[in-house]
């Protein structure tokens, strides 16, 4: 059942005076839970018991957490129909994708379960003493990853469920040790709010130590910015806009102490098509795009939102089909009216710029809350002197950028801020031959791509969702895959420590049977 309460913690909690509903495109109108904001009180409250729960929470097994994060995807489970109906009325998209995406969310949970059951991930470091070394005695010194504290996690307005309350970061936070704080995503709050329940009921029956989640309701910014203010809190989880994602990345580090926010933010993902293959595949590759730039109505992170090309007769081609081919795909909802006036606005603004023109834009009758797809192009010159070129329109839109010849084309990708992803849709033995741009691409992207479309993610551990900034704020993480645990925590070292003091990944008899790197050797063995 929805309350649209707060949950501090263990308990529903609903001080504030502030409320809001969520809205559901698809039929255009208010969805009828009242949501209440949540207060100044509330927040402190709930901030005060995680780092409470810290104390406790950081010293839980990795076999007792793996049990939380499992009961976890065990009781969002058994929210069943209501949690997917839920998800449906506040974002506009389909039962097939709110399936999958719970489905993709318990696989994280589990994926987690299963990395701190082991314990290895912790990356036991010991190098042992030599008291006879010449000229200075050397040191016993063993090091390993420990949790930062308290984290806030934002959820995502575009991924309901898998970036946002239960989503990865706060699955790779719980299973690293943090306490989380849910700042929820007020277009999907009720999504939110029975998630929430699921992660409470599961820390109950776990035992976990009151405190260790809390799901705060907001419709605007005030909560999060209290909650990023905060000292107690430690870290900070975010995907969204560059606006957002730098406003609390600016926020954390005007902090008396400054932490890290992990936030994954725009990306226009650019795809190069080489000139062989524009000429031997120019028109699958057209459609294969139609598709991608539409999944979802374009509100990917990783929508093909930049195409580049040398002008020829082969991309003239390419372009027609893929206008052609764009226009024959039904339009779909957008997840809000918000995010739909912002498409437009940003579409619109695009036409403006010198240089750029249409050459698809749907003009059939739309639904309230349905975006029309766009394809535009502009050649090399305009593009790489106008950076408002550069900018995402974050919709089923895509810009083709002509370039004169490779090298223009390759200067334009040295130009280009970070990105997501990268990719090259070239012939086998072609590829070979232009080593300058697989360079280029892949010194402004997190993920290169070879032959295939960027939208979809997998979740693996060789996935890498990030990228040099504005992509993310820290390209040297993962917001996706199991290594994106490594965000919330920090490398601890202890000198001459007793070993019966030391954390059990640390002593001499490896008591939890994990894998170490001993003077230099992997091995599981006890010292």
């Amino acid at each position: 059942m929805i309350t649209g309460k707060n949950y501090i913690g263990n308990h529903l909690s609903s001080q504030g005076d502030k409320t809001y509903t969520t809205f559901n495109p698809k039929v255009n109108i208010e969805n009828e839970p009242l949501y209440y904001e949540a207060s100044e009180t509330e927040i402190n409250h709930a901030i005060d018991l995680a780092s409470e729960a810290f104390a406790a929470y950081k010293k839980v097994s990795g076999k007792d957490k793996a049990q939380f994060l499992n009961t976890i995807a065990e009781e969002i489970l058994a929210l069943g129909d209501l949690l997917i109906q839920t998800y449906i009325s506040e974002s506009g998209l389909p039962e097939k994708r709110a399936i999958g995406e719970r489905t993709r969310t318990i696989g994280q949970l589990r994926a987690f379960a299963n990395l701190v059951a082991d314990g290895t991930w912790v990356e036991a470091t010991i190098d042992t003493a030599d008291p006879n070394r010449i000229p200075i005695p050397k040191p016993d010194l063993r090091k390993m990853l420990t949790p930062l504290g308290p984290v806030v996690v934002f959820g995502a307005s575009n991924f309901p469920l898998a970036y946002s309350t239960a989503g990865g970061d706060t699955a790779s936070a719980l299973a690293s040790g943090c306490p989380v704080i849910v700042k929820s995503h007020p277009m999907h709050a009720g999504t939110g709010e029975l998630i929430a329940s699921a992660i409470i009921a599961a820390a109950e029956k776990t035992k976990m130590p009151n405190g260790v989640f809390s799901n705060l309701n907001s419709s605007g910014i005030e909560v999060g910015v209290q909650l990023v203010k905060h000292p107690k809190i430690k870290g900070v989880g975010f995907t969204g806009s560059i606006k957002g994602g730098r406003a609390l990345f600016d926020l954390a580090a005007q902090r008396p102490e400054p932490i890290p926010v992990f936030a994954e933010m725009g990306s226009i993902n650019p795809v190069v098509i080489l000139p062989e293959t524009l000429q031997k595949r120019g028109a699958s590759l057209a459609t294969t795009y139609a598709k991608s730039i539409t999944l979802g109505t374009g509100q990917f992170c990783t929508n093909p939102g930049l195409i580049l090309g040398v002008k020829s007769e082969a991309l003239d081609h390419f372009i027609d089909k893929l206008s052609t081919e764009i226009l024959t795909i039904t339009p779909s909802c957008m997840l809000h009216p918000n995010i739909v006036n912002n498409y437009k606005n940003n579409s619109a603004n695009m036409l403006q710029e010198s240089g750029i023109s249409k050459t698809a834009d749907y003009q059939g009758d739309l639904e309230p809350n349905f975006a029309g797809q766009m394809i535009t192009t502009v050649d090399g010159d305009s593009f790489l002197n106008n950076t408002n070129l550069h900018q995402e329109v974050f919709g089923p839109f895509s810009l083709v950028v002509q370039c004169k010849d490779l090298e223009e084309l390759t200067t334009i990708i040295d130009h280009l801020e970070g990105q997501l992803t990268g990719t090259i849709l070239a012939e086998q033995e072609e590829i070979a031959d232009h080593r300058t741009i697989i360079e280029a691409l892949q010194n402004r992207v997190g993920r290169l791509i070879f032959n295939g479309v960027p939208t979809g993610v997998e979740v693996c551990p060789s996935m890498l969702h990030g990228g040099p900034y504005p992509a993310s704020t820290d390209s040297r993480f993962t917001a996706v895959g199991i290594h994106a645990i490594k965000r919330w925590v920090r490398p601890m070292s202890y000198q001459n420590w007793p070993d019966h003091l030391l954390p059990d990944e640390l002593q001499n008899q490896n008591p939890l049977g994990i894998s170490r790197l001993v003077n230099g050797d992997s091995t599981r063995n006890p010292l």
